[in-house]
């Protein structure tokens, strides 16, 4: 059991961490912050409430074994975890950032909070529950999920502080890149050793350390630790899959329902009709919630996009199968013919969302956006566009203070008009203003005699 967790977390440590600095243009998913957030986190504690609900209900009419009230609201948790990576393949970020930053952010956010979620129903005991133990219940949620996300930040301001601040490694592109890579490992570690989230902090991280640490070092790095990244994410993603399908060979599990397998393919079915039915409760309603925020026609949502954004969390996958080997196998091994059947289930249901739902989601897409170029792979998903094409982009991800024709708010209720510019304008100023003079990042990276990235990026106008 602590091989199959270790392999699942260091393997999605590096995909996650490679699709944060190099898949995900972050202009972008801070402008969908709001939405991305309900989606991630409220809509994944309404997919979880509902699965949970189903579950207690209709696993207790079937009578599969004594299960408890925990394990029913582990289920919920387990099912709840998204797995986009298939619908991420066949978007392309330029010609669809709105729904790429949607999916990308949901997704990583899902995954973190059905992990906090699941980790928040272990360490209670639901046997007894009141409304003592269900307020405590919520603050040990609200604690990992801040906890989590607060460190990932710290570790990623740390690292870009050092890198900034030590030239012991300043001229080796292997040192540096080394350096990078750990300073990231460090966090998913120091999570993992707290008994955080590993999945939000390292996501946190990346997106610091893209911000800040990723140009303070030299050109060299830079593209070095492009290509190393995106090679690492290619591998990462494939031995994840590899190991998901040995997983679904685990013999000894099988055993324990060949002799009743119309029962694993009832729950298999229910599990699905309420994955189903869970996306598509928060979906639609937090969809329509966003687009009454949104004024532009660009930011809405269309329902065409959404059915594709409900598609792709239809998906489960590495997250589900390593949360469901930890909540119904002790010490490696399932012993007890209702836990297998969970098990059994669960690969069940991996399997044929991902092989299934994965296939067709080429074709719907083409379906539904016939505009849109649907490509094998994302720019960026294997390895980058262009090396010499700055990391955030030019025009999408630039660093301009505010944005044209956009009016300062002079009251409340005009800041509640406008939050995306005017949050993303005052950021700005305090990034430029406090957090870059402090930890770098572009037009703010020391003048080191020698390299070229230094002298380059020394000639940038300071921005004010």
């Amino acid at each position: 059991m602590a091989v199959r967790q270790l392999f699942y977390g260091n393997f999605f440590f590096l995909g996650c961490e490679s699709q944060i600095w190099f898949s995900v243009k972050k202009k972008q998913f801070f402008r969908n912050f709001i939405t991305i957030m309900l989606f991630g986190a409220v809509g994944t504690l309404i997919s979880w409430s509902i699965i949970s609900f189903g579950v207690i209900k209709f696993f207790k009419e079937m009578d599969i074994g004594s299960l408890e009230i925990g394990d029913f609201l582990a289920i919920g948790a387990i099912f709840a975890a998204t797995d986009s990576v298939c619908t991420l393949q066949v978007l392309n970020q330029d010609e669809t950032p709105l729904l790429y930053s949607l999916v990308f952010g949901e997704g990583v956010v899902n995954d973190a909070t059905s992990v906090v979620l699941f980790n928040a129903i272990q360490s209670f005991d639901l046997t007894n529950t009141n409304h003592r133990i269900a307020l405590e219940f919520i603050g040990s949620f609200l604690y990992l999920f801040l906890a989590s996300t607060l460190l990932g930040v710290a570790v990623g301001l740390v690292s870009a502080y050092i890198i900034k601040t030590l030239y012991f490694g300043r001229h080796s592109t292997d040192r540096e890149f080394a350096l990078m890579m750990l300073m990231a490992y460090l966090s998913y570690i120091m999570a993992e050793l707290f008994y955080l989230s590993g999945i939000l902090t390292v996501f946190f991280c990346g997106i610091v350390m893209s911000h800040y640490t990723w140009h303070n070092v030299t050109e060299s790095s830079r593209i070095t630790s492009k290509h190393a990244f995106a090679t690492l994410s290619f591998v990462c993603e494939t031995f994840i899959f590899l190991h998901v399908g040995m997983d679904a060979l685990d013999i000894e599990t099988w055993k324990f329902v060949n002799d009743r397998p119309g029962t694993s393919i009832i729950v298999s079915s229910v599990l699905l009709a309420l994955v189903m039915a869970g996306r598509a409760a928060f979906v639609f309603p937090l969809s329509f919630l966003s687009n009454l925020a949104h004024k532009s026609a660009n930011e809405k949502i269309s329902f065409r996009q959404q059915i594709i954004i409900w598609w792709a969390g239809l998906m489960r996958g590495a997250v589900s199968m390593a949360l469901a080997y930890n909540q119904f196998t002790r010490a490696g091994h399932t012993q007890l013919r209702w836990n297998a059947i969970m098990i059994t289930s669960t690969i069940t249901v991996v399997l044929f969302s991902s092989v299934v739902f994965g296939l067709m989601t080429k074709p719907l897409i083409r379906f539904l956006l016939p505009h849109s170029k649907v490509t094998s792979a994302p720019s960026g998903s294997s390895s980058p566009k262009s090396i010499t094409v700055p990391f955030l982009g030019s025009t999408q991800d630039s660093f301009e203070d505010s944005p044209k024709g956009v009016q300062q708010p002079s009251s409340i209720r005009a800041l509640l008009t406008t939050p995306t510019h005017t949050v993303h304008y005052y950021w700005r100023k305090f990034d430029n203003a406090f957090m870059r003079p402090v930890f770098g990042g572009r037009g703010f990276v020391p003048f080191v005699p020698g390299s070229p990235a230094e002298r380059s990026e020394h000639k940038l106008p300071q921005l004010q």
